[in-house]
């Protein structure tokens, strides 16, 4: 009788501490279980509100850049329609000072690099000064600069360097010089060689540069909010 007593209160202690285990192990469990959910949840939280917050940034952006275009169009029709151009010339016409603004800065600045254009460029503002051609030279580098200088971020101008020969007057070179300095297109004399006589033909070697803008890059970017 003694020992079923005894065996039976084994039992129960034996079960108490299982059911206490079990109980600790649960207990555990759901502490551990809610730590790491009640982390994860405000870890989403955080991430929604940085969310919500680049999405309210790029929202005034877009605004602001939907009002600027409203802006820009008013400015570029200002801009182009105007009765005489940046030059004084005729926005309709075609001689060498008409044009409307828009192409006259475009012809100023051009965004492609285009050697054979530029030396024709040059030949014509050499032959209306009524001077000789003794030869245009520069390096075409269109492979490498089509390549390295296609568009841009924050596109900035690059040099075109060459040199011209010509021969006649010394009042057509005057001419010349002035010529390139009121130019459409920029034109940067770095420097003059004269040679022969005054009251006679002369010789004239400028060595000069030129320059273009690669075109402005505006790729809609995405980002990624970690």
């Amino acid at each position: 009788m003694a020992k079923s007593a005894s065996f039976t209160k084994r039992a129960l202690i034996s079960k108490a501490s299982s059911t206490m285990v079990a109980a600790t192990a649960i207990g555990a469990f759901i502490v551990v279980f809610s730590a790491v959910a009640s982390k994860t949840l405000f870890s989403q939280m955080m991430y929604q509100n940085r969310v919500i917050d680049h999405k309210k940034k790029a929202l005034s952006t877009l605004k602001n850049d939907i009002n600027a275009v409203d802006t820009l169009k008013d400015s570029y029709k200002t801009f182009v329609n105007t009765p005489q151009n940046v030059l004084n010339g005729n926005p309709i016409g075609t001689g060498d000072q008409d044009g409307d603004n828009a192409k006259i800065i475009l012809d100023a600045l051009p965004s492609n690099y285009d050697f054979p254009a530029l030396l024709t460029s040059i030949e014509k503002l050499v032959t209306t000064q009524g001077l000789q051609i003794q030869g245009i030279t520069g390096t075409d580098d269109q492979a490498t600069q089509s390549t390295d200088n296609s568009s841009s971020d924050t596109p900035k101008p690059v040099a075109m360097p060459f040199q011209v020969r010509v021969s006649g007057s010394y009042q057509g070179i005057k001419g010349l010089m002035s010529v390139f300095e009121r130019s459409i297109r920029p034109i940067q004399v770095q420097k003059v060689e004269i040679s022969g006589d005054k009251d006679g033909a002369m010789v004239a070697t400028i060595d000069a540069q030129t320059f273009y803008q690669p075109a402005k890059n505006l790729n809609i970017k995405t980002k990624v909010v970690k």
